[in-house]
């Protein structure tokens, strides 16, 4: 009895309260996750930082491995997360447990099978991933702990995405948190007291991932959430892994993509040195934290777009859709202007090195200006992969990351060297916002013609 009260109260929640409470109730957990998470990366890069260019170069190089990582661990935790909500939307909660346990139990697997690979592939794995000599002997250091800790890190992403989208982000918070924490004191201890050097980085998110991990899975063993989680539940329903792999698909496309684009964007600058390594990661980080506000956001939006889309409430996703874009919107324009004027300030808080420091201000400040461009095409794609429109969601994820920055970086590299690798990521921001206007109307649309019907 206790357990349909539960969900009735969970539903009656996800239904009736208004939508700005309710994403706010969900965003705000979610976006102190992302920005203790970001700030731990940030912490770890000006650790290393103080080892030296190389070193730095390394955390950036292993970066995009990460990146691999987390694209699996999203398109197994977003994939079945968006189903699951949706069944919960339409009060399923067996069918729900079943794809939550499926979406756990893929991404355990999957990371497994990639730590192995890489194991057995090491070598030939740093240079895809665009290292240099130089910086691949510390590369291979930080890496090895990140490939022991793959399956924890994919099934921890997974399994904060479950909560997400069940409406539960402060769990998922909890226990991000409780591992960026730990990861930030570990970084202490094993890199100066303990003077292990890059090699304390590497082994202090390793264990951070592990005890991550132990606390998300906690809340679903301990009956703090609607789904189930178990093995069972998952083998029997092994015949919907292709559902879970097509509505993840935007995900996995999306973050595929942005390691794709941190390893073509390490290679091109490799051939300015080690500072130019270094300061396009140290810009990637900084970057990544200012828009962190607008993609907690947009996980705030999924649950409730998912939720109220599988229950037939057309209208309040319409108007989650636009409070999540305005704020998001607002927050970025507060968040870059302080940025862009200390933009040489916090690119030596990294990394205390004048060419590190050139390279970087001039990269970080246009991102700077067209970073108020990102929340329109973000909170699109979000809406098309939580109400299920896959096609839709893979094109709209795969444009700023990919399929507009991998051939604009190419080009400006090219036709303009280093400051076309520093202009990259902004034109492509700019181009894909205007492609964004057009699916931001085809998502309102669709939404209009349901709610007609």
């Amino acid at each position: 009895m206790e357990q349909k009260e539960l969900q009735d109260k969970q539903f009656k929640r996800m239904t009736t309260v208004s939508v700005q409470r309710l994403v706010g109730s969900l965003a705000v957990p979610t976006i102190i996750s992302m920005m203790v998470t970001n700030i731990y990366n940030m912490v770890d890069t000006a650790f290393v930082g103080t080892l030296g260019t190389s070193q730095s170069g390394a955390v950036g190089i292993v970066f995009g491995y990460m990146s691999i990582l987390q694209a699996v661990g999203f398109m197994c935790g977003m994939g079945s997360g968006c189903i699951m909500s949706r069944r919960l939307g339409a009060k399923d909660v067996e069918s729900a447990s079943n794809y939550s346990s499926l979406g756990f139990f893929m991404s355990l697997g999957l990371g497994a099978i990639i730590g192995i690979l890489s194991y057995i592939f090491l070598e030939p794995l740093l240079v895809v991933l665009g290292s240099t000599s130089t910086i691949s002997v510390y590369a291979k250091v930080y890496i090895k702990f990140i490939i022991v800790s793959a399956p924890f890190m994919t099934a921890s992403l997974s399994l904060n995405n479950l909560l997400r989208y069940e409406g539960r982000a402060k769990l998922g918070t909890a226990g991000l948190m409780t591992g960026a924490i730990l990861n930030i004191c570990g970084d202490a201890l094993f890199m100066f007291v303990l003077n292990m050097g890059i090699a304390g980085a590497g082994l202090s998110t390793a264990i951070a991932q592990i005890i991550s991990f132990c606390i998300l899975l906690f809340m679903f063993l301990s009956g703090k959430t609607q789904t189930k989680i178990s093995v069972k539940r998952a083998y029997n329903n092994m015949g919907q892994i292709g559902n879970v792999l097509a509505s993840g698909f935007p995900s996995l496309v999306r973050q595929s993509l942005n390691s794709i684009s941190t390893m073509l964007l390490n290679s091109f600058s490799a051939g300015y040195g080690d500072s130019a390594v270094a300061a396009m990661s140290i810009v990637s980080r900084i970057s990544f934290f200012v828009m962190s506000l607008a993609i907690g956001m947009g996980q705030g939006f999924q649950p409730v777009s998912s939720f109220n889309y599988g229950a037939g409430k057309y209208e309040r996703v319409k108007k989650a859709y636009w409070f999540t874009f305005i704020v998001a919107e607002i927050l970025v324009c507060i968040i870059v202007v302080p940025v862009f004027f200390n933009a040489p300030s916090l690119i030596r808080i990294f990394r205390d090195d004048s060419e590190v420091v050139i390279y970087g201000v001039r990269a970080l400040r246009l991102q700077c200006i067209t970073g108020p461009l990102i929340p329109l095409s973000m909170m699109t794609e979000m809406g098309f992969q939580s109400t299920g429109q896959k096609i839709y969601a893979t094109i709209s994820s795969s444009l700023r990351s990919g399929i507009v920055f991998i051939p604009t970086l190419i080009i400006l590299a090219c036709v303009r060297g280093i400051m076309g690798i520093q202009e990259a990521q902004p034109v492509a921001f700019a181009i894909s916002f205007v492609i964004s206007v057009f699916f931001a109307r085809i998502f309102l649309q669709n939404l209009e013609k349901r709610e007609n019907a």
